[in-house]
């Protein structure tokens, strides 16, 4: 049986190729070369147009350089691409059609909206879903306002933070807002009369498709929000694991707390300490959240096919209420390293690595057994 190949897909950050999360993947090939797996990574503009081969990125862990060498098809492939609006992203979307038969580790997940309807069909998760609508008009936004104050306009296909804008109301005749712009830069926070909110609130959704969700409350004594990131994954059994879980706390004046944001990550447990001194509570809240986390991994991949990982965006309110924020299929693993869990970020390196040689196995295997 001949050695099994894996390419991780993903984009270029711009034009000049420079290569999205380059340290994650030297890290994934040098442990995949430990593993008895060969790594490369790879993206559609570097597929041949007409033979079925790709100019592949290659790493050599010893002289730490990265080189370029044409390459069959992989026997798996780990899709790690980000929708963003480019021509590259078109590029990936038509690689995805035309190559859909190949063997992926996971297959894209849909948008905020539809992943939070689809969640809502399960009683279990409904009590752990903030109130949530698509933004089709201003009625929306006033009729959830009445309800939930404060609420969050945020884009249905959004990443980091970016575009993000809260909405609180303030008695009567004033509405505070304050966000961050879709170059994630801060928007101070300013009060406008309900007769120039709405034109914002137009203006702003002109950018993109946007949901309105129910605001938790998670401001620390300091104002700084916080929220964790727990991170699923298929192990080497082929079974769904929680790797681990961090607090994200924004920095001054941000309503979001992700790290690319300026925020910064700490153990989970050290944060929930902080409203809940009781470790008995603190264990239960823990176990909750990770039961939660891996339902709703098993039941997503139930729904949309092949999964791997994915990393959900918890809110824990004084109550100890668990609320789930965000579904990431594409999900960052510095958080674990930024808060000191050295074994969380190795085995979120790992073990898609350790699933990819257990479907090979599964598949490949069997393959030449029958032969």
């Amino acid at each position: 049986m001949s050695q099994p190949t894996l390419g991780i897909l993903t984009l270029y950050l711009n034009e000049k190729k420079h290569l999205e999360e380059r340290p994650v993947y030297q890290r994934m090939i040098a442990e995949g070369r430990k593993l008895g797996l060969d790594v490369f990574v790879f993206t559609p503009s570097d597929v041949h147009q007409s033979k079925d081969l790709i100019h592949a990125m290659i790493y050599d862990p010893k002289s730490r350089k990265w080189t370029r060498a044409w390459r069959k098809f992989p026997h798996l492939i780990f899709d790690r691409c980000r929708i963003q609006k480019s021509r590259r992203f078109e590029q990936l979307k038509q690689f995805r059609s035309k190559y859909g038969h190949l063997h992926f580790l996971n297959r894209p997940l849909r948008d905020k909206w539809t992943i939070h309807q689809v969640l809502s069909k399960k009683p279990d998760f409904r009590e752990h879903l903030p109130a949530t609508v698509l933004f089709n008009d201003l009625s929306d936004v006033h009729r959830l306002i009445k309800r939930c104050n404060p609420i969050y306009l945020k884009p249905i296909n959004g990443t980091g933070g970016r575009g993000i804008l809260k909405i609180e109301k303030l008695g009567t005749k004033l509405y505070q807002i304050q966000g961050r712009n879709p170059q994630r830069r801060i928007i101070t926070p300013q009060k406008l009369h309900p007769s120039r909110l709405g034109p914002y609130l137009l203006n702003w959704r002109a950018r993109s498709r946007y949901i309105i969700q129910e605001g938790i409350r998670i401001q620390l004594p300091n104002g700084r929000v916080h929220d964790y990131r727990v991170l699923v994954q298929k192990n080497g059994l082929g079974e769904w694991e929680v790797t681990g879980g961090a607090a994200r706390v924004g920095i001054q004046r941000s309503v979001t707390s992700n790290i690319h944001g300026g925020g910064h990550a700490v153990p989970m447990n050290t944060q929930l300490a902080v409203w809940f001194p009781s470790e008995e509570r603190r264990s239960g809240i823990r176990q909750e959240t990770d039961q939660l986390c891996l339902a709703i991994a098993k039941y997503l991949e139930d729904t949309y096919d092949a999964l791997c990982e994915l990393a959900l965006d918890i809110a824990i309110d004084k109550q100890g209420r668990i609320y789930v924020l965000e579904v990431n299929p594409k999900p960052a693993r510095e958080v674990f390293a930024l808060s000191g869990d050295m074994e969380a970020y190795r085995n979120a390196i790992t073990r898609p690595l350790e699933y990819a040689l257990w479907q090979y196995n599964n598949k490949y295997g069997k393959q030449t057994a029958a032969e």
